[in-house]
């Protein structure tokens, strides 16, 4: 129900907006951006009075999703929203103003399609009071800055809470009724979203409808089953629990109408995140560019009204978040990979702003943990490709269905044995070959009883789909050495020769090769990698087995399309960030064996009882070095003994010939 308050400042602002279309009244140097944000808010608001046009024909609705999204897909070059432009037009100090500004004003075109009326009357009122200050011939940019500043503050109240309030909102019927009303023959649906629907949609969705209701319950199987069978080894309750938070690629409906029905059976009912049901980006190095808009506004005060705002909403829905199971995710691979573009107007955040919004992501993961308590909860993620992976898409979901539905039982005994080998060890080595300059040592705890307890997880195929690793949180002390990858695609980003090198665990310095300029290399890691950390810990070592998809991978040419999600199964791989057992060290943990994991915390995790913000990073980034880069793992042992698990490319330790059959296979 939309007030009176609203529904009249809506009229009265769309009024103003209406005016400005035929007006010449702002600077002219900056008419063209704003003829352009007024021309798409004027656009949105006749698809919000029009219902979007729900029922129009599939033309209609591919003609007003193009015109909705072209200034960032084809026009990019040319859009007033493009960091270039803002350079272009030499607009100097109000340039990072502007940038926001365009971002935010995009935002009204989700607020559309879910009927928000709130959310697009604000956002409107921002840009005629932005309008307003750039009618002056000298533009203040006291003002301009005022103003965004108290709109970002006063109204955390609305966009802040309702982002807590979605994490476990079953009443948010927005995605669930896309899902499970539309006629999914009908791909017109795919357009109620808002999103920008590209060929991966429209082609993902229409091979999905090709497949039988039998195949497509069986995809969704293998995903909710291994969400419950991760409850199941964390040895938590499921039947406590009564919602679930599902997170999909649009085109993949039909088989999320099937897990909902399965997770019904399980009692859990679906939540479903605006941040968690993504489509193909029309433009990732728009969004690159617009990665760090907040630094116009973002400071100690925002900070700490932001995170205020949160509390009253994790405190209001408390209730709800008890009931809370965990995120189940369906994830997509095989867009090309990014490689963005540095541009110098592109709005940045400063030192103190880079360590200010550092502490706050760890005090809203903090006040999470207090609501949400993660020793009862649990996950599961899956991936699965999309048409643009190239023309063998249809063999490679294929294949992919088959990676995903490996046999737990033969490679939970062969990463017994492994496990059993990294037991003994009092630190192990792992080398590159050929190219690939890595040598690392990597130091373990010790193992006091190592007849009921153990060093790695054994993990297969329930929260981490598909099966094949073993992994451990390593000894920061004593770990030392260079990780280098020739490629690696992390983040929805390419990074290119990237080098991290370790001193006592932790990253002390880094290089890569995706720009000319070494600076810019640097700025690269530490805004995307290290996330603006100065350093961060080495806070897992793992031995991927999942030799299968490697060679799935080799054989459609897709190494570096995958996601991280399959990549970390295939060789070794180390997470820069928090453990894998973030926040709950504390929570014994067992392998398939009945074996305690011991080594669930590192130096940095165990301050956590002294000071939390020195424990924890509030990120967890896997780095694989593929099985053809690498030359040895071997474990040494307290007495000087050396167990190879790896040489040449190949599993060498007795009893894991297994592993190596896909390799002799494909040959």
């Amino acid at each position: 129900m939309v007030s009176a308050e609203i529904k009249e400042r809506y009229e009265l602002v769309k009024e103003r907006i209406q005016a400005m279309a035929s007006e010449d009244s702002v600077n002219s140097k900056y008419k063209e951006y704003f003829d352009s944000l007024t021309k798409f808010i004027l656009y949105n608001i006749d698809l919000y009075e029009n219902n979007c046009y729900r029922d129009a024909s599939m033309e209609k609705l591919q003609e007003v999703n193009e015109n909705l999204y072209s200034d960032l897909s084809e026009k990019y070059d040319i859009c007033v929203g493009n960091p270039d432009y803002m350079d272009k037009i030499d607009a100097g100090d109000v340039a990072p103003y502007l940038l926001y500004l365009y971002g935010r004003i995009r935002n009204i075109t989700e607020y559309v399609y879910k009927g928000k009326s709130e959310e697009i009357t604000v956002l409107m009122e921002l840009f005629a009071q932005v309008y307003n200050i750039f009618e002056d011939e000298e533009v203040s940019v006291s003002s301009l800055k005022e103003a965004i500043y108290y709109f970002a503050y006063d109204y955390a109240d609305v966009f802040a809470f309702n982002r807590v309030k979605e994490i476990t909102d079953v009443e948010n019927k927005f995605y669930i009724n896309i899902v499970m009303e539309s006629d999914l023959d009908d791909l017109r649906y795919l357009y109620q979203y808002g999103r920008y629907i590209s060929d991966n949609e429209l082609k993902i969705a229409e091979y999905l409808n090709s497949l039988s209701q039998d195949e497509i319950d069986s995809i969704a199987r293998t995903y909710t089953e291994g969400y419950r069978k991760g409850f199941i080894a964390g040895k938590k309750d499921l039947s406590i629990k009564d919602r679930v938070s599902i997170g999909y690629a649009i085109g993949f409906e039909r088989v999320v109408k099937s897990a909902i029905s399965q997770f019904d059976a399980m009692g859990v009912k679906p939540v479903m995140r605006t941040i968690a049901v993504s489509s193909t980006a029309a433009n990732k190095q728009y969004s690159f560019d617009h990665k760090f808009d907040q630094a116009v506004y973002f400071d100690k005060a925002y900070s700490d009204r932001e995170l205020a705002v949160m509390k009253t909403a994790f405190e209001e829905f408390k209730e709800s978040e008890s009931l809370y199971a965990g995120p189940a995710y369906i994830e997509t691979f095989g867009e090309n990979p990014f490689e963005p573009v540095m541009k110098k107007s592109a709005v940045k955040l400063n030192e103190k702003q880079q360590k200010l919004i550092t502490t706050h992501n760890l005090s809203f993961r903090t006040m999470y943990e207090e609501y949400i308590n993660s020793e009862e909860t649990s996950f599961t993620i899956i991936a699965y490709p999309i048409p643009e992976i190239g023309k063998d898409f249809v063999e490679i979901f294929a294949d992919t269905i088959k990676i995903n539905n490996l046999d737990d039982e033969l490679y939970k005994n062969i990463q017994a044995t492994i496990i059993a080998a990294l037991d003994k060890a009092d630190y192990v080595t792992i080398k590159g070959k050929g190219d690939n300059k890595t040598d690392l040592k990597v130091n373990l705890w010790d193992l006091k009883n190592p007849d009921k307890e153990t060093l790695f997880e054994n993990c297969v195929a329930d929260v981490n789909i598909p099966v094949g690793e073993v992994f451990t949180s390593p000894k920061l002390e004593g770990t030392d050495g260079v990780l280098h990858v020739s490629e690696v695609y992390l983040g929805d980003l390419k990074y290119v020769d990237l080098m991290l090198k370790f001193e006592k665990g932790m990253v002390v310095d880094y290089s890569c090769k995706n720009f000319d300029n070494e600076e810019e290399c640097k700025r690269f890691i530490k805004e995307n990698l290290l996330k603006n950390h100065d350093s961060l810990p080495m806070g897992e070592f793992a031995i991927g087995t999942n030799t299968t998809a490697y060679m799935v991978a080799r054989k459609y040419d897709i190494l570096y399309k995958l996601p991280i999600l399959i990549v970390e199964k295939m060789g070794p791989h180390f997470a820069i960030g928090d453990t894998c057992y973030s926040h709950e060290e504390d929570v014994m943990t067992y392998n398939p064996d009945g074996k305690a994991i011991v080594a669930r915390e590192n130096e940095c995790s165990a301050l956590r009882h002294e000071d939390m913000s020195k424990a924890y990073f509030g990120c967890h980034t896997d780095i694989t070095i593929p099985y053809e880069q690498l030359d040895e793992i071997a474990v040494v042992t307290k007495d000087g003994e050396n167990i190879q698990i790896i040489k040449d490319c190949r599993f060498v330790l007795p009893g894991t010939e297994e592993l190596n059959v896909p390799f002799d296979t494909e040959k």
